[in-house]
């Protein structure tokens, strides 16, 4: 049955009859993974829309707002500071990197043992799947791992106008100056990309919207300590992923309603799991749509997910940006501020993320924590035994998971997974 949106999807560049494969299994696993749930709260109505329309209208909204001379910008990672492309007036979007496809077509670029995320991003430019990434007038890459900073050399011959930001892999005065070149490099790039200056005011302005993006999301987060909590990890997961995908101020605003209702939901005591579930804590690589895989195990085996640290989580959305400054070099130290506290394991020494595990793990009152990788992630993988080793010394369960975005491990994930489930319940 033909699309109202096949006539943007072609001019985009898509292979319309691969899309339609994807749209198809992606509408398929969320019909099982979240209108199954029961007990789902009212609000949750707006990003069932968001995801029905998430290729369509959202992105039918990008193409009108490039007609009228804004541009959007493609990034894969939660450090490219979305504040300075709100100043222009331009949008930010992530891009896809959350399954597999055109896996015979990614092999021939990447090597086999590739993580999955980097080589879902392939998939999806070589599927021509993707409408983020066909639409974006410049895609962001960072070199955080070594395996995304390699990918982007052949990246690079694939897309019109890839930009690549440099981060330092040490908290120290030299890293984070690293920092503060970089986004100032990375500011004069998207003012040389969509023709507008940014000043003071601008800036401050994109702080503004992002910041109360984070306010809000740190909002439901607080709510979820409660227990019963007012709402599943997996709705929580969707809404943090609608994050990178949504116009923020609209964003924003459904966010806070849902909030209004959750708060509500918990004076009532009502909850989307009962009273005494198990309460885990997510620990580990970001999870982009529609890699849900995990999170619908955990909380079909009767546990809920009450925090996630995460990229696509409470790493990526914590912290304000401090907007008080007066020039737009007080406003870049300020960003460099906040952004040099985001805890990914590409850092090291990082004993910030195992502090800040532990903190999640205190407030959202989490029996155990499960941390996951994904096959071949090397700092993750890294990371992930002292991470137990630390929680296990200080009598918080914890369990490591490797996986990647088939189904293949369904089984094994879910016998772990109940085990764990069983142990914390004792």
């Amino acid at each position: 049955m033909a699309s109202p949106y096949d006539a943007m999807w072609q001019e985009l560049g898509l292979d319309l009859a691969a899309h339609e494969q994807l749209l198809q299994v992606l509408g398929g696993g969320y019909q099982q993974v979240f209108l199954g749930q029961p007990n789902r709260p009212a609000g949750m109505d707006y990003f069932n829309f968001v995801m029905s329309e998430v290729h369509g209208l959202r992105v039918k909204e990008l193409v009108e707002a490039q007609a009228a001379g804004k541009k959007v910008i493609g990034s894969f990672c939660v450090f490219v500071p979305e504040e300075v492309v709100r100043a222009t007036g331009a949008t930010l979007v992530g891009l896809c990197t959350g399954a597999d496809f055109a896996a015979e077509e990614v092999d021939k670029l990447l090597p086999r043992n590739t993580c999955a995320l980097i080589k879902s991003a392939f998939g999806f430019k070589l599927g021509k799947i993707c409408p983020f990434i066909e639409a974006a007038d410049m895609i962001v890459g960072e070199n955080t791992c070594d395996g995304k900073k390699k990918a982007y050399e052949t990246m690079g011959k694939m897309v019109p106008n890839l930009y690549v930001m440099d981060l330092p892999q040490v908290k120290s005065d030299q890293g984070r100056a690293l920092l503060k070149a970089e986004f100032a490099r990375f500011l004069k790039a998207v003012e040389d990309l969509t023709g507008v200056t940014i000043d003071a005011a601008k800036l401050r302005e994109g702080m503004r919207i992002v910041n109360d993006k984070r306010k809000a999301l740190a909002r439901l987060n607080a709510l979820r300590a409660a227990d019963p909590a007012p709402i599943s990890g997996l709705d929580a997961l969707l809404i943090n992923q609608v994050a990178f995908y949504d116009d923020p101020i609209r964003f924003t605003g459904s966010v806070n309603a849902l909030c209004d209702e959750l708060e509500a939901r918990v004076a009532d005591g009502q909850g989307a799991m009962e009273k005494g579930a198990p309460r885990v804590l997510l620990s580990g690589c970001p999870m982009a749509v529609p890699n849900w895989k995990l999170p619908w195990i955990i909380e079909q085996a009767g546990a809920v997910i009450v925090g996630e640290e995460s990229c696509v989580g409470e790493r990526g959305a914590r912290n304000l940006v401090d907007d008080s400054g007066q020039s737009v070099d007080e406003l870049l130290e300020a960003l460099v501020d906040r952004y040099f506290q985001v805890d990914c394991a590409i850092f090291t020494p990082n004993p910030q993320r195992l502090a800040h595990v532990e903190q999640m793990a205190a407030a959202y009152k989490a029996q155990g924590v499960i941390h996951y990788c994904l096959q071949f992630c090397q700092p993750y993988q890294m990371e992930a035994l002292p991470v137990e080793q630390a929680l296990k010394a200080q009598g918080l369960p914890a369990l490591r998971l490797e996986t990647d975005y088939s189904q293949e491990d369904a089984g094994q994930l879910q016998t772990r997974v109940e085990a764990f489930l069983e142990m914390l319940e004792k």
